[in-house]
């Protein structure tokens, strides 16, 4: 089988699983470090003409990640593909389990069954805190409801001020942000690089917590070590 991946976090759970069968990638996917497979572009625009040219059996797609215009562009030039779209940790879980059976793999890789043993202890277990979690500046883009991020953070003992609303990634100005009067502001390092020096500055006197945006937004092997990391990072805001 012949699998180009348009997903950096499926990219990494097929690279590290059965890497025989992943021919592309987008340029985005950047682990496992040193994968030396064909580039297609980024997620949102690949170059649908080198996929093709690749001889995909299978493209991987992600609802998020892609754009529906190429899942249909590949669908309608005969190309098979396969489309995720979790929202929360345990679909995200069953998610991958159903793409490497699809891909020919028995069985559950031992990363696969520690990010079930990891996220089925118990986590969260101090004061909930109720967070605002930016993913954009300028500008200002937060999580909204129903997202995979969401429900990573909530199963962390953080609650998304934002999570009831409609929109899944809202675009409130930052005096709406702050009258929210969180408890904890959360700044991921992707999509955009927040910094000690770059997103604390913009909410005077509330706790910011730097974290890692792959292991808050990824779901693949990092989902094994997300929640120790997560809450190592949670409780320690700057």
């Amino acid at each position: 089988m012949r699998v180009v991946s348009l997903v950096p976090s499926l990219t990494e759970a097929v690279a590290v699983t059965v890497p025989e069968l992943l021919v592309g990638a987008t340029d985005w996917c950047v682990h496992p470090a040193g994968l030396d497979v064909a580039r297609v572009g980024g997620s949102k625009y690949p170059d649908l003409d080198r996929v093709r040219a690749l001889r995909p059996d299978l493209v991987l797609l992600n609802v998020e990640e892609n754009r529906r215009a190429d899942a249909d562009a590949l669908t309608a030039a005969g190309v098979p593909v396969l489309v995720t779209y979790p929202r929360t940790v345990p679909q995200a879980l069953d998610d991958l389990a159903g793409v490497l059976a699809a891909l020919g793999v028995t069985g559950e890789p031992g990363w696969l069954l520690d990010a079930r043993r990891a996220w089925a202890a118990p986590t969260g277990t101090g004061p909930v805190r109720r967070a605002v979690v930016p993913v954009w500046r300028r500008p200002w883009v937060v999580l909204g409801g129903d997202t995979f991020a969401g429900d990573v953070l909530c199963r962390l003992g953080v609650v998304n001020v934002y999570d009831d609303d409609p929109d899944r990634y809202p675009r409130p100005d930052l005096d709406a942000l702050r009258a929210r009067r969180p408890d904890l502001v959360v700044l991921p390092d992707e999509p955009y690089a927040f910094t000690a020096d770059d997103g604390p500055d913009a909410f005077p006197g509330v706790p910011c917590a730097l974290v890692s945006g792959r292991h808050l937004t990824w779901y693949g092997p990092s989902l094994a070590e997300a929640p120790a990391l997560l809450a190592a990072q949670l409780a320690t805001p700057v």
